[in-house]
């Protein structure tokens, strides 16, 4: 007995019916015809339950699965057999798979006839194949009338061949079918254009009875509205000069009735950049749960170990601001996780082993909701914490002094708009830098902790551009006094024993120079970048001369004899060893030297003293050193950074060459190695857990196993070039793709540049451009002139008159990307940060056609109004870095390279995203002014949108918002690209 089914809505009583027959002494079956639903299919099975056998067709396409086998799988595949447990489980998988892969709402079946004889025999298998005659894809009925029945076949094995894993495999040898003949693939076709034949003339006589006029498709919604917000035109002269802004009314923060009018544009603004970007939710969700899945949850800082305390950050559940906590060290070796024991609290000993000494939730409390710390000193004799907490509501920061043993807030020193503070006294008084209404950092004060005098100023510098800055050296035995103007640099010393004996001047130099003093066993080294004996210095390098100097001018002598293939680029020193980090060949490593040097007679050449190399991964893109504050420990921290690997925090022993990764973000959950301080290494049995040991008689630094450092090379790959600029400078280019990847031919590319200040580009691996990278996307990195790259000469080519270097040197690097087929033309998209977003807007307007999107994050577009009528203050540094207004090269070269005054008119501009906000150094007028005058001036394309977005306050620190605002940057990119 056969019961046929063609709906839905008797599953149950059919069902039901054939197990009452069965019941009765009858062998009923359930049969599903084509048009039969699967979820319907799926109830009738359990329905059955499993006492009545069910035939049913094959889910989406089962003749295309049965064309795509190779001979040797046919024996794998089963047709026509009752409905057993295997074939259900394939059978969903299936169905999953293509609804997936195809995207169909009503899926195409295929029955598969019986075998002709119970006896398997290859020479009488026969395949029958229809198709359900309610299939709604057209496009594909067209192809299937009128290509030939090879290309047919190439189609739907190329189109639609099923993964091997989804095939039939588990099926009992009893079950399974037998293999087709040799001419498998003649047969096949000969039965399958039969069927089709006898399908058509059936489907065009059912289709003319059945036929129901398609619906019509609601109107597309409208392009939402580009704001617009007012224009009113403003004449300025300067120099011989004359231009007009209509929009210079934004930056009028005074005006009340401009503000109103800058709020309802910003609002506009918002609601055209939510409804431009509408279709990207479903993205913009996907991309934020993969970053907030790749943040760390371990939300405690390293421990940091400074005399007999462990000193470090963590978060407690559901706070949002991190807590200040220590632990005395001797009572465990190794740190132990705030987790375990619970609340620092060791059932073991009886003893509390955490002292919490700062909630930075009760410090939000106090500052109107934020609890921004600009910086913190711990006393030498760890007993006080001074540090400065940003006050929202008066725009600056107030110093705050906390006795660490009490934990009550100290009744002195209370002072505001503090910049620089230093301990003195071994932790009995502090000294503190206060700024004027300006924010010049210009007075030193000093405060005596517990006493009632009143605070006294030590220093004070009148003139309008000197800026003062102290800092203490690593065994506290002087404070140094930097001043500094664009005209002259000079260094003073404090003796920290006696802070009130007055300012001694120690060096000075007649332009402005960086530079930090160390004091080590009775002399002063001096690490600098000023140009020595007239002559100009592209790196730093570091002099040395003993504290008590006889005669009336201190000598200053070289350590290290100036080598341009071992580039020093930073230093730090404790009681015996001083480390370098310096540059061989654009590749960074850390060397050791022992303290006192060896030879008296110096300068030497770092390579003839035999400096210890201490092991690194590969590709290292920047070394940073910690604090370090225990000048006795012969243990030194230091963050490595790198285009391929998460930053690793490392201790370095330099007495006997062990290492230990202390944190470290793990991308690769089976490699865990870092925990707490320790790293699980079991590599050699005669290493403590989590430390190695590196040969310190080598140069190579690379370390045996990549695997400890969580490297991720496996799967990314990290290529370097050197790029020809329009006047001969080769520019560094660092490139990461995925490997798997590798082979595409389409491959979007995003290029990041800075190129100011003469900072390093920053090169770390970021979590959240995983998402790209996984994508297919090429990542690029141009150290343009301007930045750090290359040294001091570098960066000096690419400010001031000359900034319009570093914008050629980035549209060199875009070229060079695609002109070498390493990304793909008209899928290239700019990234710049603060000033590395005037690069990337003055690169459009010179070459709008060679970007497809570009990302501009709180970018300086406006430089010439901002340079010439700050509203905010700007440093000289600022001056020296984008030019002097007042002269009038300077000011030609700022009119020539600003984003804002060079804007190519009736031209087809880029998609750019500009995210801004009120809180940054670069006002979010800057970029409205900008967004309006592009619209005024460029085509309106609705595929290459100009959108406006303000992030969150940048004194607020939330990773997940950040992963927010990351995942709509990425989501803008990606829709660009696929327009």
């Amino acid at each position: 007995m056969f019961i046929g089914l063609r709906g839905v809505d008797k599953t149950k009583t059919c069902a039901k019916y054939a197990r009452y027959h069965r019941k009765k002494g009858f062998r009923p079956a359930l049969v599903c015809a084509d048009t039969f639903k699967f979820d319907a299919f799926v109830r009738l099975n359990k329905a059955a339950k499993d006492e009545v056998p069910v035939y049913a067709s094959l889910v989406c396409f089962g003749f295309s699965l049965l064309m795509s086998m190779d001979t040797h799988d046919w024996s794998t595949f089963c047709a026509g057999n009752p409905w057993d447990k295997p074939y259900a489980y394939t059978l969903r998988i299936m169905y999953r798979y293509y609804k997936r892969r195809l995207g169909l709402e009503k899926h195409l079946l295929s029955r598969l006839g019986p075998c002709t004889s119970s006896k398997v025999d290859d020479e009488k298998i026969r395949l029958h194949t229809t198709i359900m005659e309610s299939m709604t894809d057209e496009a594909f009925k067209t192809k299937v009338k009128r290509d030939t029945e090879m290309e047919l076949k190439e189609r739907i094995r190329n189109d639609y061949h099923i993964p091997y894993r989804l095939r039939f495999s588990n099926f009992p040898e009893t079950q399974k079918p037998c293999k087709p003949p040799n001419n498998q693939p003649e047969a096949m076709l000969s039965n399958l254009s039969r069927t089709f034949s006898r399908h058509n003339c059936r489907f065009r006589r059912q289709q003319c009875r059945c036929y129901k006029p398609p619906k019509s498709l609601p109107p597309p919604p409208p392009p939402p509205a580009l704001p617009k917000p007012p224009k009113k035109p403003q004449s300025f002269t300067f120099h011989d000069a004359t231009w007009e802004d209509p929009y210079s009314w934004m930056s009028k923060l005074e005006d009340k009735v401009a503000m109103r009018h800058m709020d309802i544009y910003m609002e506009q603004e918002e609601k055209y950049t939510e409804a431009v970007l509408a279709d990207t939710d479903r993205i913009q969700t996907k991309l934020q749960s993969e970053m907030a899945s790749r943040l760390s949850f371990e939300l405690s800082t390293p421990p940091l170990r400074w005399g007999p305390w462990l000193y470090y950050r963590r978060v407690e559940e559901g706070k949002q601001y991190p807590v200040l906590c220590r632990r005395l060290a001797s009572l465990h070796e190794e740190f132990i996780s705030h987790k375990s024991p619970a609340t620092g609290f060791d059932y073991t000993s009886g003893k509390r082993i955490e002292q919490k000494l700062l909630d930075y939730n009760q410090e939000a409390e106090r500052f109107g909701g934020y609890a921004y710390e600009e910086m913190s000193e711990i006393s030498p004799d760890h007993k006080f914490l001074a540090y400065t907490m940003y006050d929202k509501d008066n725009d600056y920061f107030k110093l705050c002094v906390r006795n660490l043993n009490s934990g009550a807030l100290c009744s002195k020193p209370h002072a505001d708009r503090v910049s620089n503070i230093a301990w003195a006294k071994n932790g009995q008084a502090l000294l503190y830098v206060v700024t004027d209404q300006k924010k010049r950092p210009c007075r030193i004060y000093c405060s005596t902790i517990g006493s009632t005098d009143e605070d006294v100023l030590l220093h004070e510098e009148f003139e309008g551009n000197v800026h003062v800055n102290i800092r203490h050296t690593k065994d506290f035995h002087f404070v140094t006094v930097n001043t500094f103007s664009t005209t002259f640099s000079k260094v003073f010393l404090i003796n920290a024993a006696d802070p009130f004996s007055g300012l001694a001047l120690v060096w000075e130099h007649n332009a402005p120079a960086h530079c930090i003093i160390e004091h080590h066993q009775g002399f002063l080294y001096l690490f600098t970048n000023a140009s020595n004996d007239g002559g100009t210095v592209d790196h730093h390098y570091l002099l040395r001369s003993p504290v008590h100097f006889s005669s009336c001018q201190r000598i200053w002598e070289t350590v290290f004899i100036n080598d341009p293939e071992l580039i020093i680029e930073d230093v730090d020193f404790c009681k015996k060893h001083l480390s370098l980090i310096v540059k061989e060949m654009q590749s960074f490593k850390i060397c050791v030297v022992d303290l006192p040097l060896k030879t008296e007679r110096v300068p030497v050449h770092l390579r003839d003293i035999k400096p210890r190399y201490l092991p690194l991964p590969k590709h290292v893109s920047q070394i940073f050193p910690g604090t370090n504050y225990d000048f006795n420990s012969p243990t030194m921290r230091f963050t490595i950074s790198s285009l391929v690997m998460p930053d690793a925090v490392v201790d370095y022993d330099l007495l006997n060459g062990k290492w230990n990764i202390v944190q470290q973000q793990n991308m690769l959950h089976e490699r865990t190695r870092v925990l707490y301080g320790t790293a699980n290494s079991t590599e050699s049995p005669n290493i403590p857990s989590g430390t190695r040991t590196v040969s310190f008689d080598t140069e190579d630094t690379t370390a045996e196993n990549d695997n400890l450092w969580n490297d991720l090379t496996e799967f990314y790959a990290c290529d370097y070039h050197e790029v020809s600029s329009h006047d001969g400078a080769m520019v560094p280019l660092s490139i990461v793709y995925s490997r798997a990847q590798k082979e595409e031919n389409q491959k979007p590319g995003l290029l990041h540049v800075h190129g100011a200040y003469g900072e390093m580009l920053d090169k770390r691996w970021r979590s959240e451009l995983k998402s790209l990278l996984d994508r297919g996307w090429v990542l690029a990195y141009a150290d343009v002139r301007g930045g750090g790259g290359k040294g001091k000469k570098w960066h000096q080519d690419g400010r001031g008159a000359k900034k319009l270097n570093s914008i050629k040197d980035y549209i060199q690097c875009a070229k060079y990307l695609v002109e070498n087929n390493i990304v793909e033309e008209n899928k290239l998209a700019g990234w710049g940060y603060s000033a590395g977003g005037l690069v990337v807007a003055s690169a459009i307007n010179h070459c709008p056609d060679l970007f497809q999107a570009a990302v501009l994050k709180v970018p300086f577009l406006d430089p010439t109004h901002t340079l010439i009528y700050p509203i905010l203050p700007l440093t000289a540094e600022d001056y020296e870095e984008f030019g002097y207004p007042g002269d009038i090269n300077d000011f030609h070269a700022i009119r020539e390279y600003s984003p804002y005054d060079n804007i190519p008119k009736d031209v087809l501009y880029p998609a750019v995203l500009v995210t801004s906000s009120f809180n940054t150094r670069f006002g979010v007028w800057e970029a409205a002014k900008w967004v309006a005058r592009v619209r005024d001036n460029t085509f309106n394309d609705p595929e290459r949108p100009v959108l406006l977005n303000l992030t969150t306050d940048i004194v607020e620190e939330n990773r997940f918002l950040q992963t927010k605002e990351s995942a709509l940057e990425i989501a803008f990119l990606i829709k660009m690209m696929e327009s």
